[in-house]
């Protein structure tokens, strides 16, 4: 159809033809070129037109001192009939509970609650929005930056063997941290931590791990805790330490509904950037987490070097005056 318009365009008028053709030419290598502002694939520009043309939008990272530290202690030992040891590193005087057989549903519930309603700054506000919801509690007063180790068992009284197939409809284990003395609340931002333990019973005998870890502000809201992962890191966290991660187990507690699911196995140790293996690792890569960009290298790439997913957002971990102040030090 297009040939037989072309042909009868010919036929009445030559140069009009040659205008046409010209004019689509011009028109579809604009498109290609992106002339028009139009957007293109990305495979038929260069790396700098790709540079300048992305848009990752860069957060500004905020500093908050979280007095709270939490640890497993021989994660491979703990079970739902011998108990579970913890130990933690907290900045002021504490107060540890745990709440075994918790409701998953009225613990979100708590979470999400506005702050005109209270705030989880005390084992009391979060009993009164667990409505009673769990199996047992017990509680342990924490002195300041005290690394005592903390044994935890679920009565035998109470003939608890396991949680039901999954889903469950509750969590093994949360351990609620907050502040022992009122006056500390109003001095950080993050006034208690609630953590959601697994721990293996009949039914799910995976090794015993930390799924969740909540921080509660002081204005009412709360965030999740996430681990950000330097590109070749050996070393986690000691509020996150569990035990080590195994394909075999990371699968299985997938499929139980128990995972994240986000965070890789860690790497060899290292500081500098995994592009140019030169500047000094300084971004953090969202939502995949990776910390293994400098500020050289952020600025060309709209994916993750690292696992290739796109990148939303990012963030540096300090800023360029810091940077410099550090290399000052170290001369």
């Amino acid at each position: 159809m297009a040939a037989v318009f072309l042909v009868t365009l010919y036929e009445y008028s030559p140069l009009f033809y040659i205008a046409v053709v010209f004019t689509c030419f011009i028109v579809t290598t604009g498109l290609v070129l992106g002339w028009f502002g139009w957007d293109v694939p990305v495979i038929l520009r260069n790396s700098e037109e790709t540079q300048f043309n992305s848009r990752v939008f860069k957060k500004q990272m905020r500093q908050v001192k979280n007095p709270f530290g939490l640890e497993i202690i021989n994660p491979s030992s703990a079970s739902i009939a011998t108990g579970i040891t913890l130990t933690t590193d907290c900045l002021e005087d504490s107060l540890l509970t745990c709440y075994w057989g918790c409701s998953v549903q009225k613990l979100y519930e708590a979470l999400q609650k506005p702050f005109h309603c209270f705030r989880i700054s005390t084992p009391r506000a979060l009993e009164d929005a667990l409505y009673s919801e769990y199996l047992y509690q017990e509680q342990y007063f924490i002195k300041k930056e005290s690394k005592e180790e903390i044994y935890c068992q679920l009565p035998r009284d109470i003939k608890t063997e396991d949680f039901g197939t999954v889903p469950r409809s509750r969590y093994p284990l949360v351990v609620l941290l907050t502040l022992a003395d009122e006056d500390d609340r109003e001095i950080y931002d993050i006034i208690s931590m609630v953590s959601v333990i697994h721990i293996p019973d009949k039914t799910y005998k995976l090794s015993c791990r930390i799924l969740y870890q909540y921080l509660l502000l002081a204005q009412g809201q709360f965030h999740d805790l996430k681990l950000f992962m330097s590109a070749n890191n050996n070393s986690t966290p000691s509020s996150t330490s569990c035990a080590e991660e195994k394909s075999t187990d990371q699968s299985l507690l997938e499929k139980a509904g128990l995972s994240e699911g986000e965070v890789e196995p860690p790497e060899e140790n290292s500081k500098d950037c995994v592009v140019c293996q030169n500047g000094t690792v300084n971004w953090v890569l969202l939502p995949c987490r990776h910390t293994c960009l400098c500020d050289g290298c952020i600025k060309y790439f709209q994916q993750c070097p690292m696992c290739r997913q796109f990148v939303q957002e990012s963030f540096s971990l300090c800023s360029q005056k810091e940077q410099d102040k550090d290399k000052l030090k170290t001369h």
